[in-house]
């Protein structure tokens, strides 16, 4: 295959994704498992190239930018404040299943050696960070709980892969040494957040010396794969070295980034997060071919569909058997634990377990095993059936769920936090000192009297809506809604002007830049 051909097979993905997420769009269907869905269909056309992943390309390719992007905007003081429930599922969970996935996998496959077992177990373990945030952004979820979901999903990843390596070690070798898988993991983890601490202040040194914005960007860019491929180079985890240099940018970035810098960077990180994951999902789909061509027929894959129903079944009882005990056994021990955190409803463990989603790690990691591995055609077909089922059918019917209990709630440990409004009245207060100090003169006149007025407006509006929001709230949308109004007329003015020749195309971009800014500004309030 040409590489002429391998990009026309890239565009043919990226025009099947617009129309997918169209069609899940108007059927209101998960994105991810219409994705999925896309892809297996597409496989399944006569004649379709069969595409194989490369798993190496897939981690470094897709897995940086991504890890990246979640780790920026994760709230590091809910995620510091709930790190002993993240590290139970991120850690405990992953070895729990591990274990439990590897004696079921045994006991339906006796000829599989114990160690591939545990290396199946450990490649279906960890729920996958780039399905949870699809699975999860757009849910209407207690804030804690996608705290605990997301953080969960950026570090399990670590845990999964090493306990991965340590299994496959065990099976080609016949030795394994508890000591010996203790020091690895402790090396991979610690080596991994130290070298993506040391990454993060290099990356803020150099962001403090570029003024453009683009740069910036690509700097950006830049750093997720430096601080990934690096770590993998010296032996440390790559997982966590992104994830943790990410979360260091992400604290910093309010005020070592220009507006410019952030707004742009938003605008394009966005839209390549979205083709990396919609991209990820598709290649998961047409990685059946691959898979049923190896197996050498959907009949084979027939046969293997007892036990792997039964190893699916673990996987998805597995994350329940854990969540549920460790919710609610520490608390009952631990009086000083139930009077901080206390006993959350029934529906919040049931809505976690129910989201553990599984994805491209998973994936990658079944495709890197040697040929010879035993038992390798059987783990490849396990674990697209975990991904499929946990994608498809727990992606679901999650949003369904959550709906259904939706009045169920979960304390937060920040219940002391202001609300929006409250912050915003409190900005607006310190806005109008600011332009007070700036336009009084010594004899009390002020230099401009109508930004003393535009502002003193905005702060006694702020106070009072943070007073009778539900009074007000209908008065504010009338509000917005006139000032979108006024931005269209002024639109259409501006284009009126433009096809009449009256202005130049550097005009009509200048104030079609500000109309643009100031209508994204009213629609969130609207």
């Amino acid at each position: 295959m040409s590489s002429v051909t391998r990009f026309e097979i890239v565009l043919l993905l990226i025009a099947m994704i617009v129309v997918l997420e169209m069609l899940a769009q108007r059927l209101q269907l998960p994105r991810a498992a219409a994705l999925i869905a896309g892809g297996i269909g597409l496989a399944m056309i006569p004649g379709t190239p069969n595409i194989e992943l490369d798993p190496d390309l897939v981690m470094v390719l897709f897995l940086p930018p991504l890890l990246m992007a979640s780790a920026w905007f994760t709230a590091w003081r809910d995620f510091r404040a709930d790190i002993r429930i993240i590290m139970q599922l991120a850690v405990g969970a992953v070895v729990f299943t591990t274990l439990v996935v590897g004696v079921v996998a045994h006991l339906v496959q006796p000829t599989l050696p114990w160690g591939a077992c545990f290396a199946l177990g450990a490649i279906v373990s960890p729920p996958d960070a780039v399905a949870a945030k699809a699975i999860l952004q757009k849910l209407p979820l207690p804030q804690r709980v996608i705290v605990l979901l997301e953080g969960e999903s950026l570090v399990n990843d670590a845990s999964g892969l090493v306990l991965f390596r340590l299994a496959v070690a065990a099976t080609l070798t016949g030795v394994f040494s508890p000591t010996h898988a203790v020091l690895q993991f402790s090396w991979l983890t610690a080596g991994g957040v130290g070298l993506g601490v040391a990454f993060a202040n290099v990356s803020i040194f150099v962001l403090k010396r570029i003024d453009d914005a683009d740069l910036s960007v690509v700097w950006g860019f830049l750093t997720a794969w430096i601080s990934y491929i690096a770590a993998e180079k010296i032996g440390v985890s790559g997982v966590l070295s992104t994830v943790s240099c990410g979360m260091i940018m992400g604290w910093r970035q309010h005020d070592l980034l220009s507006a410019v810098t952030r707004t742009r960077s938003a605008a394009v990180w966005g839209v390549v997060v979205f083709l990396l994951e919609s991209l990820i999902f598709v290649l998961i789909g047409l990685s059946l071919r691959g898979l049923l061509i190896r197996l050498g027929g959907s009949e084979a894959l027939l046969e293997l569909l007892p036990s792997t129903m039964a190893i699916v079944a673990a996987v998805i009882v597995a994350r329940f058997a854990w969540i549920f005990p460790t919710t609610y056994i520490p608390r009952a021990l631990i009086p000083m634990l139930r009077a901080r955190d206390p006993y959350p409803p029934l529906s919040v463990p049931f809505i976690m377990s129910w989201a553990g989603i599984r994805g491209v790690v998973s994936l990658a990691a079944a495709l890197s095993l040697p040929e010879a591995f035993p038992g390798r055609d059987l783990i490849l077909a396990v674990t697209f059936a975990v991904i499929l089922a946990t994608v498809v059918l727990q992606g679901s019917t999650l949003a369904p769920l959550v709906r259904l209990l939706s009045g169920a709630r979960i304390t937060s440990l920040h219940n002391s936090k202001l609300s929006e409004v409250d912050a915003r009245t409190r900005i607006a207060a310190a806005q109008l000192a600011a332009v007070e100090k700036e336009s009084l003169e010594p004899d009390g006149s002020h230099r401009h009297p109508r930004l003393m007025e535009q502002y003193s407006y905005r702060a006694r509006a702020s106070a009072r809506f943070s007073e009778e929001p539900e009074i007000l709230t209908s008065h504010r949308a009338d509000h917005f809604t006139a000032v979108l109004a006024a931005i269209s007329a002024g639109r259409k003015e501006l284009l009126r002007m433009h096809r009449d020749d009256q202005i130049h195309d550097s005009v009509l971009h200048a104030i079609e830049q500000e109309l643009d800014l100031e209508e994204i500004t009213v629609k969130r309030f609207v």
